[in-house]
């Protein structure tokens, strides 16, 4: 199964923002999906946004007009730029692909905070 590793979490004031990456240990093609979800204290694990096997990007509405999806297909990666964070984005984010059944990263946490 393939391994995915996140990075890039911390803790940012509301307003700032912040970039998380994804990587892979092995190739993924491009006909699989890899994206983000998130999940709050006491709350289920929640979509965030996903590059498609069909190269869409598609966002949930909490996020759409703030996130921003990427993907690198040269490096197995996928990047999630979040802007004007705010508090309610505070969560572990989680890097998933559909790749080999369904994998997920350890998790990263972003806390958004004053």
């Amino acid at each position: 199964q393939v391994r995915l590793v996140d990075s890039g979490g911390g803790l940012v004031h509301p307003g700032g923002s912040l970039t998380l990456s994804c990587a892979a240990s092995e190739r993924i093609d491009r006909l699989y999906a890899m994206g983000w979800y998130r999940q709050a204290p006491g709350k289920q694990r929640e979509f965030v946004a996903r590059v498609t096997g069909g190269g869409s990007h598609v966002y949930g509405d909490s996020v759409k007009g703030r996130f921003t999806i990427s993907r690198d297909y040269a490096r197995n990666a996928v990047f999630l730029q979040m802007d004007s964070l705010q508090p309610e984005d505070t969560a572990v984010y989680y890097c998933n692909t559909n790749f080999g059944g369904s994998s997920w990263g350890q998790g990263t946490q972003v806390t958004v905070s004053p």
